[in-house]
């Protein structure tokens, strides 16, 4: 993944210097994501209960279990979206950099960088773009869990700005590639994007139950997927 990112480096710290070029980053992005899946021995399998819209903007909400939860994502998803993402990742070396540059970095320790994030959500949503949130936060230290609880921002954000909710289930993330050192093999990845679950009629009451339904609805997945 280094090597990947040095070699486009120069490339990168163009396409990334311009907000309004993110479209272009977004493509390169995938182009990665669906090359280091690829070499790792990956292929992808995704059932979808409906299609994206082009010029729709959207809010993803996907189950968190590894780190390739993010390669993932971009590799099945067309609509140009915008991680908001946990900032310690900005240490890392040369992807620090370009992670920086194009993710809504949070800690969510901070309620002032939570507040800062979730201004900067709001700039890319109005802007055209999607938006992209791990809704349960981390990845859960103890791999038994199979969800952990979901935060608020994403529902906020959707309730806000009045754009759908769309649920994703990743089945295989975890036992493909988990954060346990030597476990996991090569294979293929599936997901499921659900129905997308329309904001246009709820206000901030509705944070709790939007939350709680999308949770349901993985985590029903999840747990039948084990059966």
């Amino acid at each position: 993944m280094l090597g990947t990112i040095i070699v486009a480096l120069p490339i990168l710290i163009v396409v990334i210097s311009r907000e309004d070029w993110y479209p272009i980053f977004f493509k390169m992005a995938r182009a990665w994501a669906n090359t280091i899946l690829f070499v790792m021995g990956f292929s992808t399998k995704v059932e979808r209960e409906e299609e994206l819209i082009a010029s729709q903007s959207y809010v993803f909400c996907p189950n968190h279990t590894s780190i390739i939860d993010i390669l993932f994502t971009l590799s099945i998803t067309k609509n140009p979206f915008v991680f908001l993402g946990k900032k310690e990742l900005v240490n890392i070396p040369v992807f620090g950099y370009v992670y920086k540059k194009t993710c809504i970095l949070v800690d969510r320790n901070d309620i002032k960088s939570r507040q800062t994030a979730f201004r900067q959500a709001q700039k890319r949503l109005q802007n055209g773009l999607s938006i992209c949130i791990f809704p349960e936060g981390k990845v859960p230290d103890d791999e038994s869990i199979i969800l952990d609880d979901f935060q608020k921002g994403a529902f906020r954000l959707a309730i806000d700005f009045k754009i759908p909710i769309v649920p994703i289930t990743y089945f295989d993330c975890k036992k493909r590639f988990s954060y346990t050192f030597f476990s996991g093999s090569p294979g293929v990845l599936r997901a499921k994007t659900h129905r997308f679950l329309n904001t246009t009629n709820l206000t901030q009451k509705n944070i709790n139950p939007l939350k709680e339904k999308t949770f349901q609805i993985i985590y029903n997945d999840l747990k039948n997927d084990q059966k």
